[in-house]
């Protein structure tokens, strides 16, 4: 049996996602990389050459005035995702496509596209939307409610999965002697009558080199962590300690197990951001720097979001937390910061204050100390493997070339890619076509 691996992923982000104020004024930073494609091709050829399992594309559908710069203007995660995929050969290709405001079939195909034009790199991040204000983008009055979002996200992944099975593996022969292009038994209907969907099928596009896009999730609200244990291959979050990592990545493997599917193949993969020096010292200056920069205004703003945008801005900074209605958007983190401020006596100018503060990476320092820390996360079950935030070249450079090297001769990290496929290099099992599995299992004995 191998050793286990960490696994490595990139999120490109541009010109800077959430609490990233001033990440584009970086000379290092393309004022436009959140819209050029360039920027892109050349990350995810970085990352592969440091043998990166992938790069993630972050989404969403609905944006204000106050939303973080790369999201303001930004490319459509599968169609970017499909340019990059003819620009690089092993890395995995992963993009955020939404259950609650795309139809089964037409998101099944264009997701099977891109694993198809990248060879079996595909993956996608399922999410619901959590922006409750996406409703006004699709011709509805109000978002739907968590119990509508997850139902239709798991039957939304169940209907894909089984148009994904429309062809059995060698249902096209294309055998120009015999005149035979197809078998026709080897195609079938879905005929799906669900709660939510209605879909015919077959999907119009034949099995892929990977059998399907591998599923990734994030969502930490209990119908969040449920819809991760049930569908999920791969599990993204953030933990701000080891504990409450590996709390987490036990929580949901036990989930996992609990509906039936191996724990070992359910990947947790939370993002972090490392800042690295030549020295400790030095790394840990550098953090104090990046949040002394960020704005308390723009901070202020970007603290309405999980509230459905609520506009913080009209009460007094001073006055205690205001009592605020969670609505429907990012719920769960409504909650909590609400419940932190409520039990902690917490004006609204210390919530912003702790919101900053709370982007704190446990990943400072030298590239050893770094590379020492996601070793010992990494051993000590609190993770799978990690996705690197990636805005400025020279940083994404600091971590590829002097931390994953230090991994690489630890044997934490993989030399060489073991695999074709993102399912193959993450370690993950092919899933069987179902109606091949069916056809191959023998009659019981009567």
């Amino acid at each position: 049996m191998s050793r286990r691996t960490l696994k490595l992923g990139a999120i490109l982000l541009g010109v800077g996602g959430p609490g990233q104020h001033n990440t584009w004024l970086n000379s290092d930073v393309a004022a436009d990389a959140s819209v050029d494609v360039r920027w892109y091709i050349a990350r995810a050829q970085e990352a592969e050459a440091a043998k990166f399992d992938l790069v993630f594309i972050v989404d969403s559908q609905f944006i204000t005035p106050d939303s973080p710069n790369h999201y303001l203007s930004r490319l459509e995660p599968l169609t970017l995702l499909s340019a990059i995929a003819v620009h690089t050969t092993h890395i995995g290709l992963v993009g955020t496509a939404t259950t609650s405001y795309n139809e089964p079939f037409n998101l099944a195909r264009r997701l099977y596209s891109l694993d198809h034009i990248s060879g079996g790199r595909a993956g996608w991040n399922v999410v619901t939307s959590g922006d409750a204000g996406t409703a006004g983008n699709y011709s509805r009055d109000e978002h739907y409610d968590y119990p509508t979002r997850y139902g239709r996200a798991l039957e939304h992944v169940r209907v894909s999965q089984g148009l994904w099975d429309s062809y059995e593996e060698d249902a096209f022969p294309r055998d120009k002697e015999r005149g035979v292009f197809f078998d026709r038994t080897k195609q079938h209907t879905l005929d799906h009558q669900g709660e939510y969907f209605r879909v015919a099928g077959p999907l119009n596009l034949e099995r892929s080199p990977q059998g399907q896009p591998v599923i990734f999730q994030a969502g930490d609200s209990e119908d969040g962590r449920d819809l991760g244990a049930a569908v999920a291959d791969a599990i993204f979050t953030h933990a701000a300690t080891l504990e409450q990592a590996r709390a987490f990545r036990t929580e949901l493997r036990e989930r996992a197990a609990a509906k039936g599917r191996d724990p070992e193949n359910v990947l947790i993969v939370p993002g972090i951001f490392p800042i690295i020096a030549d020295t400790d010292e030095q790394a840990r200056a550098k953090e104090t720097a990046i949040l002394g920069a960020k704005s308390f205004d723009k901070a202020l703003a970007e603290l309405g979001r999980p509230f459905g945008w609520h506009d913080f801005r009209q009460y007094d900074l001073d006055a205690p937390f205001p009592d605020v209605e969670l609505g429907s958007s990012f719920r769960t983190q409504a909650e909590n910061i609400s419940r932190h401020a409520r039990e902690n006596g917490l004006t609204l100018r210390q919530v912003v204050e702790h919101q900053v503060d709370a982007g704190r990476s446990p990943f400072v320092g030298s590239p050893r100390t770094v590379a020492d820390e996601i070793q010992r996360w990494f051993e000590g079950g609190g993770f799978d493997g990690v996705s690197v935030s990636v805005n400025s070249p020279s940083e994404f450079a600091r971590f590829t070339e002097q931390v994953v090297p230090i991994l690489r001769a630890r044997g934490v990290v993989r030399s060489e890619y073991e695999a074709d496929t993102l399912r193959g290099n993450l370690g993950l099992p092919l899933p069987r076509n179902r109606h091949t599995a069916a056809r191959r299992t023998p009659e019981p004995v009567r």
